[in-house]
């Protein structure tokens, strides 16, 4: 390969002609031409693999006939559902640059799927994960299971951290690092290389994040340098389909088998039910500011986020759980249609199932309460919400202490707790204790 890009995380010719013949069932054994068929496509592939540009794909022949009608194919009425190498359908040789199709440039950098085949690949993915007893994984990288600073960007009091970063050649033993061909300074979340090898058995795992596929590359050989976890399996900001968005369609996977670890639920608008929200790992100053976050970083304070019981280390709990419903209880009872989306919801439900809220001074006056991002957050997590105060609310959630609801909290002995409890609860999933989030504690 000619850019660092593609020779820090690539496929080569022959892993990705195993690919194919693997995942897209484009051999037989019983039938000699389409022997012959795949060996033609696994010469195009090294071809397209070698090529500098996309102009001198376009030089490379099609796919013969077979004289005989065995294997031949209709070119007047195919549909170009076969994948398309180069903008040529692999399997009637058309050049077909304009035929609608999802690219998947992060496993080969010439490869678009339709939407037929796309289908058909995740079908028979999806048995095949299910009889192994896997899901599918979704990692974000920044904030999530890692948090990187641009070199220029460190305060005075992290300067230290350059001549303390881990060597590159001992990425295992590792967790700072400095990339000098990005020019970043990069800090692997505590309890990272754990959970990727706990979840690896439960999950096939995917990265996916916003950055440049150069950037991605990088961060998973630092996760992952002996390729155990990935391998291909990176999607960056290049294989999206929509600006600003994340989406499954670029992924080789059912959305009924996948779940999303992800920091920000908005760019995942269509896939909200497949997302568990992750706790923000700011270990650098400049990556807590565009937040709002005006104190002082992890690593100017010296500290890190524990491993023990830290937001991975809590997740991988629930991944665990999750994966056991799915397998023990939805896809035991309904295997054609088990859906790990319902597994997700009935977990959530059950965080704060027994608790009944009533807000107050938490959104402006006036504001209609049932639109509120935290009143639906406390729902999904089996809260019952409501407006009026009565003896069966057990909660009273505000900002402040002096309000008429919270003077009536105090006198009944109801929890008086800050908007925090319900966010710490929906990023841990589970009921945290009252105590440590009551209001004049939060204030301080």
């Amino acid at each position: 390969m000619s850019s660092t890009t593609e020779s820090v995380h690539s496929v080569s010719s022959d892993e990705f002609a195993t690919l194919i013949e693997k995942e897209l069932q484009w051999t037989s054994s019983e039938d000699e031409d389409d022997i012959e068929s795949v060996r033609i496509k696994r010469r195009k592939v090294e071809e397209l693999d070698d090529a500098e540009e996309s102009q001198e794909a376009t030089s490379i022949a099609m796919v013969p006939q077979t004289s005989d009608g065995a294997g031949a194919v209709n070119l007047e009425t195919c549909l170009h559902q076969a994948p398309i190498f180069g903008g040529m359908c692999s399997l009637c040789g058309q050049f077909v640059n304009d035929h609608p199709a999802v690219s998947l440039g992060y496993i080969h950098k010439h490869l678009k799927v339709g939407t037929e085949e796309m289908n058909r690949i995740r079908g028979s993915d999806l048995k095949s994960l299910l009889r192994g007893r896997k899901l599918i994984l979704v990692l974000d990288l920044d904030h999530t299971l890692l948090n990187s600073t641009r070199i220029d960007d460190l305060s005075a009091e992290e300067e230290h951290l350059i001549k303390n970063a881990d060597s590159l050649q001992d990425i295992p033993n590792g967790s700072l690092f400095k990339v000098d061909v990005i020019r970043m300074l990069t800090k692997l979340r505590p309890f990272v290389r754990t959970f990727l090898k706990e979840a690896s058995s439960l999950f096939e795992l995917f990265i996916y994040t916003m950055g440049e596929r150069f950037y991605a590359s990088w961060m998973a050989k630092l996760l992952d340098p002996e390729e155990t976890y990935f391998n291909e399996k990176v999607i960056s900001k290049d294989d999206c389909t929509q600006e600003h968005r994340k989406s499954l369609d670029v992924v080789l996977g059912a959305d009924n088998a996948v779940v999303i670890l992800d920091d920000t639920e908005a760019v995942w608008s269509r896939h909200k039910e497949n997302l568990i929200l992750m706790d923000r790992y700011h270990f650098f100053a400049s990556s807590g500011r565009p937040f709002g976050h005006s104190g002082k970083s992890l690593s100017e304070l010296k500290r890190d986020e524990n491993e023990k019981d830290g937001a991975l280390a809590t997740v991988l709990e629930v991944l665990k759980r999750i994966h056991e419903m799915f397998f023990t209880q939805e896809y035991a009872s309904n295997p054609t249609n088990a859906d790990v989306r319902k597994v997700l919801k009935k977990v959530r439900a059950e965080v704060l199932k027994d608790c009944r809220l009533v807000f107050s001074r938490v959104w402006k006056l006036g504001e209609r309460p049932h639109n509120q991002r935290l009143w639906e957050m406390a729902q999904q997590l089996g809260a019952t919400c409501c407006t009026e105060l009565d003896e069966s609310v057990t909660h009273l959630v505000s900002t402040d202490t002096g309000t008429e609801k919270a003077r009536w909290a105090v006198q009944r002995k109801k929890f008086l707790v800050h908007p925090r409890w319900i966010e710490a609860a929906n990023y841990l999933w589970r009921r945290q204790p009252e105590e440590q989030f009551s209001v004049n504690q939060i204030k301080k």
